[in-house]
């Protein structure tokens, strides 16, 4: 029988050709992938107020934008192939819910979206990704720190995936659509997110006498940003007024009973650790970070800052 050979050249002069749209240049560092709202009806209910909606987006999709950039830094350095994969999925799903909830800050109030010095137009997810500066950032400062150790990450992932997953949750009753939506995609994956860490905490709190002090020393390290969990900014009252957010303090009992049956199973003492302070009021919802957010900020948007107006 003599073999099929296909034809490639009859059906794409290029193996990029399936890759690029019909707009022959393209912003270097975005893709040609359509807008993820797309089809998609972002008409503002009644009595929801666009700008606060925005800020409201922005804060979940930072939460999930530098969260997903730190967790990423795993690849290739996991303890093992099978949590480097677990982790990068992990950060992939947290960035697609971030590019999710930047384009909705997006379409609710055009005028969160930074402009390119010579006012190209560049996917809005991408330029609030690339082009604010550490202080019109509003995530809490709990994802900012570095990784750590993989116990610190654990933790890290355990508190901030509970914590997140019980905010998705209600947001699901949102009076948004669009947010009620990416929340009920959001609610399978932080599920698994916190579940994963959950496993474990319990490993290692339960394993060698080595992995136990690694362990209590994350609880250290992390616990202090657990507080600002709690915090209740002014964006977020007025979303939970309009019906479209979530109060972070009607969640914090919630939180505190999942977390107490973690140390409960794994023999584990909640630690006595001061929350971290507010400076003058302000936390990561304020746009006040740690230093550690400007490093990891200049890192990320480096190469699109550096080619502002790159094409291919």
């Amino acid at each position: 029988m003599t073999p099929h050979v296909h034809d490639h050249d009859s059906d794409h002069s290029s193996v990029y050709d399936g890759l690029v749209g019909s707009d022959p240049s393209h912003w270097a560092f975005g893709t040609d992938f359509e807008d993820p709202l797309a089809g998609v009806d972002t008409t503002l209910a009644d009595g929801v107020d666009g700008p606060t909606l925005a800020a409201y987006c922005l804060m979940l999709g930072d939460d999930a934008l530098v969260y997903s950039h730190r967790l990423s830094e795993w690849c290739s350095r996991a303890p093992d192939l099978e949590e480097d994969i677990a982790l990068t999925n992990i950060a992939l799903d947290l960035l697609g819910q971030a590019r999710l909830l930047l384009a909705r800050a997006a379409a609710a109030d055009p005028g969160v979206v930074p402009v390119l010095p010579d006012g190209s137009p560049i996917p809005p997810e991408d330029a609030l990704a690339f082009f604010r500066e550490a202080g019109e950032f509003r995530n809490v400062r709990l994802v900012e720190p570095g990784n750590g150790d993989f116990a610190v990450t654990m933790v890290r992932l355990l508190v901030f995936a509970t914590w997140r997953l019980a905010i998705m949750q209600r947001l699901e009753s949102s009076v948004d659509p669009v947010l009620s939506a990416i929340a009920a995609k959001a609610v399978k994956e932080v599920t698994y997110h916190r579940d994963y860490a959950g496993r474990w905490f319990l490993t290692l709190a339960q394993g060698t006498d080595e992995s136990r002090r690694r362990l209590l020393a994350a609880l250290d390290l992390v616990w202090p940003y657990r507080g600002e969990l709690d915090r209740v900014s002014e964006v977020e009252r007025r979303a939970v007024d309009e019906g479209f957010g979530v109060d972070p303090a009607a969640v914090a009992a919630e939180v505190d009973v999942v977390l107490e049956q973690v140390f409960s199973v794994s023999g584990v003492e909640r630690p006595e650790r001061p929350a971290l302070a507010a400076v003058r009021g302000r936390a990561g919802r304020d746009g006040l970070h740690t230093e550690e957010l400007s490093r990891m900020l200049a890192e990320m948007q480096s190469v699109a800052r550096a080619h502002p107006m790159g094409r291919w």
